[in-house]
């Protein structure tokens, strides 16, 4: 148990400096006007899985609200908020991050085209829709959420060491498993259908290219390099999601509280905020060059001194 916390806190740790470092680098770039209007997606993407890292990582997130003596039922409504609205803003994220990229290379002649010249204002509406749909939608499903008291005595369902989820009535019931399944099903399909438009057109221009014959062509263009990226994310982050639904599945079939299981549903749910800024790090060009420019004035200060 101990091997599994400690192995949870150093993805955590890795997660988080990640995380926090490509959104200083996107924040960066947007301030100063250099922007790519995927970068205002991947910002707020970034801050979300910072977000979804330390509420995952419970052990610090306890620390803190003990240090501010905070009650239990609070840590407990606060937690369970904090990474459930995280963790929806993700895969909306991760989803909208996927259809602005297919806009993006998608050809002038396609019916998407139209969309590109738009695209900022678009990803604006889009971001302020999901923020607010994803706060409203889980505000109220913290009146269930409290302290674990004595589950002899009550019909309540332990989530976690500390916190409990008391029964819903039937029909909110029924209405938050149809919005949150629908939702995800709609999303995960928007994510897998995108991602094969993307595949077809990276399948098109590769056949173009090598009829021109032309190295330049075969070079691998920023568009390019960026599609495939995101592809490689969406197939980890659906990898991930199927996962974790199977573990969640079988918590809740077991309806009992499990501390390994909880441990390593933790490790599947930061899975995918900790390897996603290591993927866009290791293949953003801007990210490299910047890295690169660093180390060459740390030589030559290191050089003159």
């Amino acid at each position: 148990m101990s091997s599994l916390k400690n192995v949870l806190n150093l993805q955590a740790g890795l997660g988080v400096l990640a995380n926090i470092f490509l959104f200083f680098f996107y924040t960066f770039i947007i301030l100063g006007h250099r922007t790519k209007p995927i970068d205002l997606i991947s910002c707020q993407l970034t801050f979300i899985h910072i977000v979804m890292v330390l509420t995952g990582a419970d052990i610090w997130l306890t620390d803190l609200f003990e240090s501010l003596n905070f009650e239990n039922d609070f840590k407990c409504k606060a937690t369970f908020y904090i990474s459930r609205v995280m963790r929806g803003l993700s895969i909306c994220m991760t989803c909208l991050l996927s259809v602005f990229q297919a806009v993006t290379i998608s050809p002038n002649k396609s019916w998407l085209a139209k969309f590109k010249y738009k695209l900022k204002k678009y990803m604006i509406y889009a971001t302020l829709f999901t923020w607010s749909f994803n706060l409203l939608f889980i505000s109220n499903q913290i009146f269930y959420v409290g302290a674990f008291t004595n589950m002899s005595e009550t019909n309540q369902v332990k989530v976690t060491k500390y916190c409990s989820l008391s029964p819903m009535t039937y029909i909110i019931r029924e209405l938050v498993l149809t919005v949150t399944i629908s939702r995800d099903v709609f999303l995960v399909g928007v994510m897998l259908t995108t991602s094969a438009y993307m595949v077809i057109i990276l399948f098109r221009h590769q056949r173009q290219c090598k009829h021109l014959h032309s190295i330049s062509h075969l070079r691998a263009s920023p568009e390019k390099r960026a599609t495939q990226t995101i592809l490689l994310l969406m197939v980890f982050f659906v990898i991930m999601y199927w996962v974790n639904l199977i573990i969640s599945s079988t918590s809740f079939l077991l309806r009992k509280y499990n501390p390994d299981i909880f441990t390593v549903q933790k490790f599947v749910v930061n899975a995918y905020p900790t390897i996603t800024p290591l993927v866009q790090i290791s293949s953003d060009n801007r990210v490299i060059n910047m890295l690169k420019n660093l180390q060459a004035m740390r030589y030559q200060i290191f050089k003159k001194g």
